[in-house]
């Protein structure tokens, strides 16, 4: 449906795009950024050498990517005309830069290999041209993923004022449960039956099909309305409470530490349960990512109703930490569990899809409660700061917060936590840095 609205000030109307393409194209966006993320750790390991450095190096890299690409539009996006024009011409950049990637991989390879490894003296050397080609191939489009939720956001609350937290948390869930399809559906069907250069062809296509869509829909509305702020609050939304900015920010980059560091934690304890194979790694990224959209779907009817949302966010922080420290017990559930699967299903096809879908419900067994709380916390900040005169330029700066405190999670989780607290510790150290937040 096209609704036909008034812009304030305005005596003419403008044609808004229809809400359930754009959340539609949102949730595709979603499914195909971690078809990227699944496969440039499948080429890269191929390059590098070891699965597990591969995955590491190119989950900073793409989160970096995305803290960058937020930063930007925090900068600089609320001087744009059409947002939605903007994320349409990112899809399309996206997309064609997945259709060339493997033939420009295969050809920064061969030189590698053949001319450019040999002329080198050191193993560090090597490592380090290693690690700048890596970069080379996946940041620009890690940056250009990282302004897809901040444009499509203030694109979506420019055409849809009325109900701001609501906009903000609907769209969370789409992205994030297309993202938890997106790791599944690359990992046991597109990588086995198609193979690296046709997962990455379509997931390629699919973002050029998006830009297209989106393109379409953003040109039918040349003049969106102007964000609603906190000056000039509807008579039925809340007073929002004036919230500071800089503190805010810092608690969604201690979110982001904080859920990091429970999702490496969980990872490593659950290996140990279903196994180290890129499959499993795949369910429980699934599973971690499912309970951050449903978070965000549960606070999408509450966020616009609540008087004070600083608070509120402090009371999901609280519970975030005792659900994290409660999954020590639940994990030591899941070994007999695993036993009578092991023991009880068929060694067949059928047994094997049974296997995997037990081991999908084990993983979200310890991850969802607490990762359900990580998953209200982006729209409740952002809701928070936008509607207290801070308007769309915190969209781009919350997100990228939120990501580089992804980023110190995880570093702080492999290389400190792990070898200096161990798994339990580690956990409990996460839910000491939520309450810290608090």
């Amino acid at each position: 449906m096209v609704e036909t609205r008034t812009p304030a000030g305005s005596g003419s109307t403008w044609q808004a795009p229809d809400r359930r393409v754009l959340l539609a194209a949102f949730a595709a966006s979603g499914f195909s950024g971690l078809i990227y993320e699944s496969l440039w750790t499948h080429y890269l390991k191929l390059f590098l050498g070891h699965a597990a450095y591969a995955q590491t190096l190119v989950l900073a890299i793409f989160m970096g990517g995305l803290a960058a690409g937020s930063w930007i539009c925090s900068r600089r996006s609320h001087r744009w005309g059409n947002l939605l024009v903007g994320y349409a011409l990112a899809e399309g950049i996206i997309g064609l830069a997945a259709l060339v990637f493997h033939p420009v991989y295969n050809a920064a390879v061969d030189a590698s290999y053949s001319s450019l490894i040999p002329a080198l003296g050191s193993a560090a050397s090597v490592t380090a041209l290693k690690w700048t080609l890596a970069a080379a191939l996946i940041l620009p489009q890690s940056i250009l993923l990282g302004t897809t939720f901040p444009l499509m956001a203030g694109g979506f609350i420019r055409a849809f004022p009325e109900r701001p937290g609501a906009s903000l948390a609907v769209l969370y869930f789409c992205n994030s449960i297309g993202a938890a399809a997106g790791v599944l559906v690359s990992g046991f069907v597109l990588i086995p039956h198609i193979g690296l250069p046709g997962t990455g062809a379509l997931a390629g296509l699919l973002n050029l099909l998006l830009a297209v869509v989106v393109w379409r829909a953003a040109r039918t509305s040349p003049r969106p309305a102007p964000m609603v702020t906190a000056e000039e609050p509807r008579e039925s939304e809340a007073v929002a409470v004036p919230a500071p900015y800089r503190l805010l920010l810092a608690v969604s980059l201690l979110t982001g530490t904080a859920s990091f560091i429970y999702e490496i934690g969980w990872i490593r304890m659950l290996s140990l349960v279903l196994g180290s194979s890129t499959q499993a790694f795949e369910l429980m990224l699934s599973a971690f990512i499912l309970g951050l959209a449903l978070g965000g779907l549960w606070i999408r009817q509450r966020v616009d109703r609540l008087g004070d949302p600083v608070r509120f966010l402090g009371l999901i922080q609280v519970a975030m930490g005792v659900l994290a420290v409660g999954t020590l017990p639940v994990y030591g559930w899941t070994l007999p569990i695993m036993r009578w699967l092991v023991q009880t299903l068929p060694q067949t096809n059928a047994g094997y899809v049974e296997f995997n879908l037990a081991s999908h419900g084990i993983a979200m067994m310890v991850m969802l409660p607490a990762a359900f709380c990580a998953g209200t916390t982006l729209p409740l900040i952002t809701y928070a700061l936008v509607r207290s005169r801070h308007g769309e330029a915190s969209i781009g700066a919350v997100y990228g917060a939120n990501t580089v405190g992804a980023i110190t999670g995880i570093a702080a989780a492999v290389h400190l936590g792990l070898p200096l607290l161990g798994l339990k510790m580690l956990i409990v150290a996460g839910s000491i840095t939520a309450r810290q937040i608090t």
